[in-house]
């Protein structure tokens, strides 16, 4: 769970969320409110993993305790939105660092951000071992390469003077919701443990533990981590930064250190799209397990027994992606998407606790005010990331839209023929 959530972003999503909150409190406030929400989704998602310990996480949550109508979107919603999002725009995080070491345009970024997908979905095309095995290596560089920056900070680090006139701007509230959006997307990925719940040793007990523990590494990461660039860096020049961590890094020990820091940004994003590209394509399965009609998304290559024709599809259209669109348009379509169906999460908790039959593993802490909380700040997060740009977000929630009419007319009936 760590692996997957500690990517490029937090590297970068201090610029994005100092922009829409350009003071201290502020920040921190968002950074807080953001690991808090995560929180609460991983008490839900436990309880409901608990529950439900098959592979496809979200998916399957939202198949049992709302509607199979409800699951097929969601699952459609991560192909066309969420998850090949993801990989889009970490992907071009890992292009901007790249950019570190050799003279790139965004272009050249892009070039860059669509060889990294083809490059790592090529690894997990063939096989599960490499995959999940890279990403092995990868987290424990990431949470060495944390600790050896916090380590540097404290022990030689000079603090920065922040203009007065950036300190002392005010806040309003819908500024400090796109905040908690924009520190959010930093945490995404917190879901992804429960996809191969099927495939994990005791996962009504592992799995709740994973994401409990697992995020609140991740919050205690994060803050740290925030508090070392707002230490060493001007406000406003996190607030313009591009590659705010190499930015911090640089003053802390100069240009050999913004090196160093930048190439544990490209392991970093190698992680967390290595991570991002395993889970996907476990959830494709389920569908396809499910519905006649999506059969040829379930095909297992019969030499590497990946799901390949997955893989594939989502390499290409997560290309595509990159090819169209701008890394904020990404980030922000993954939040709003994803967190439509993470308030549908905490609704179906709500109903399944209510069916005398529902007997889960594990009991999240703090029912029922938990997943009321969590309903109502998703809900919140995703009303005012659509208020800032209606017409772009409009796209977004056009594509997931359109995944009902063909749900109904086409593959329901492929289910009821099973």
């Amino acid at each position: 769970m760590v692996g997957i959530i500690i990517g490029v972003s937090i590297f970068v999503q201090p610029t994005e969320v100092s922009r829409y909150v350009p003071n201290i409190p502020g920040i921190f406030g968002a950074w807080l409110v953001a690991g808090l929400l995560t929180l609460c989704g991983a008490l839900v998602s436990a309880e409901l993993s608990s529950a439900f310990p098959q592979t496809g996480g979200v998916y399957v949550f939202l198949n049992e305790t709302i509607s199979p109508a409800a699951g097929f979107l969601w699952g459609w919603a991560m192909f066309w939105s969420a998850h090949s999002g993801i990989i889009a725009a970490s992907s071009v995080l890992f292009g901007r660092y790249v950019a570190y070491f050799a003279p790139l345009g965004d272009n050249g970024i892009r070039l860059v951000a669509i060889a990294s997908i083809l490059l790592l979905s090529g690894v997990n095309y063939l096989g599960v071992r490499q995959g999940s095995g890279l990403q092995t290596i990868v987290t424990a560089c990431k949470l060495l390469g944390i600790g050896l920056i916090l380590v540097l900070v404290i022990a030689f680090g000079k603090a920065a003077q922040a203009p007065p006139a950036v300190v002392g701007s005010g806040i309003s509230i819908g500024n400090f919701a796109l905040a908690v959006g924009a520190g959010l997307y930093a945490f995404g990925g917190w879901h992804m443990v429960t996809y191969s719940a099927g495939e994990t040793r005791s996962p009504e007990k592992t799995i709740p533990r994973a994401l409990l523990i697992g995020t609140l590494i991740v919050t205690g990461c994060y803050v740290a981590l925030n508090a070392a660039c707002l230490y060493l860096l001007p406000l406003d020049q996190v607030i313009r930064s591009t590659r705010v961590a190499a930015d911090a890094a640089s003053v802390l020990v100069g240009e050999k250190g913004a090196a160093a820091i930048s190439g544990l940004v490209l392991v970093s994003a190698f992680g967390v799209l290595n991570g991002v590209i395993l889970a996907g394509p476990r959830v494709y399965l389920a569908m396809a397990g499910r519905y006649k009609a999506l059969v040829w998304l379930g095909s297992v290559h019969p030499r590497y027994r990946t799901p390949h024709v997955a893989i594939l599809i989502q390499a290409v259209w997560s290309c595509i992606l990159v090819a169209t669109g701008t890394y904020r348009e990404l980030f922000t379509r993954v939040i709003y998407t994803e967190w439509i169906f993470f308030a549908l999460m905490g609704v179906g908790l709500l109903r399944a606790r209510r069916w005398p039959d529902y007997r889960p593993a594990y009991r999240a802490w703090g029912y029922s005010a938990v997943p009321l909380i969590f309903v109502a700040a998703s809900l919140g997060v995703v009303f005012y990331q659509v208020a800032a740009d209606p017409k772009k977000t409009a796209v977004g929630l056009l594509l997931v839209v359109l995944g009902w009419p063909l749900y109904y007319f086409w593959v329901r009936k492929s289910a009821s023929s099973n």
